[in-house]
């Protein structure tokens, strides 16, 4: 069973969502503060973190930041906030999906599912592929990535998305592809979450993300991946 820790300084809806969760299956833990929920991480074993923006002593990102420091486990931000900055804001944090209030408790607990199984399928066609004499490696079996024979700290999400590519290489996909693949449901969202994504992919294994040589934008479309993997 998965356990998922809903981090919201509102009773009410921590009421809500833990009880649509406790329905479909899942264990949970409760946190009011960010300190609490930082703590909860630490301590025991999370799958999925849900976590709103707006917390008595720190702002949900100042808590997305530091759990990205020490974990890597999904983030789903519950907010109020609406405007692309703030979702690009999350997104470069680290988090993984956005839900605004107010929200439908059933798309909460599909999206949440949606996050782990796509967590889940991280698998290439070999178990570890090398790219560029070395320079990029992908270790499906053990679900990380290498860069100059450094460990590349990804979030699930990003994780799944370069997967998801570099499975088959050359191939030319669109954005509504990249996000059924990656976001794993019918997604209604901004599609520019998938660029957002690729940015931040980029800057952790391109020598010059500028001039991206694995991840190659399809103009006016989506994105391919061009590395040759041995």
């Amino acid at each position: 069973m998965r356990t998922v820790l809903v981090v919201d300084d509102e009773e009410k809806i921590r009421d809500v969502v833990v009880s649509y969760l406790k329905n479909d299956g899942f264990l949970t833990l409760e946190a009011g503060t960010g300190a609490q929920a930082l703590e909860l991480v630490r301590k025991e074993g999370v799958h999925l973190l849900i976590l709103d923006l707006m917390l008595p002593d720190m702002d949900g990102e100042q808590v997305c930041r530091a759990v990205r420091q020490m974990d890597s486990v999904p983030i789903l931000m519950l907010t109020a906030k609406v405007s692309n900055a703030n979702r690009i804001q999350g997104l470069s944090l680290g988090a993984d999906d956005y839900v605004t209030k107010p929200f439908d408790p059933r798309e909460l607990v599909a999206r949440v599912r949606a996050i782990l199984r796509r967590t889940d399928d991280g698998h290439l066609l070999a178990d570890r592929v090398s790219y560029d004499n070395g320079h990029l490696e992908i270790d499906s079996l053990q679900q990380k990535v290498y860069c100059g024979g450094e460990p590349v700290s990804l979030t699930p999400s990003e994780y799944k998305l370069l997967i998801a590519l570099a499975k088959y290489p050359k191939r030319h996909f669109t954005r509504d592809e990249l996000a059924d693949k990656v976001l794993g449901y019918e997604f209604s969202g901004d599609i520019r979450t998938i660029d957002q994504h690729v940015k931040n992919i980029r800057h952790k294994i391109e020598r010059d993300p500028k001039r991206p040589s694995y991840i190659v934008t399809v103009y006016g479309s989506g994105y391919r991946f061009s590395g040759e993997g041995t």
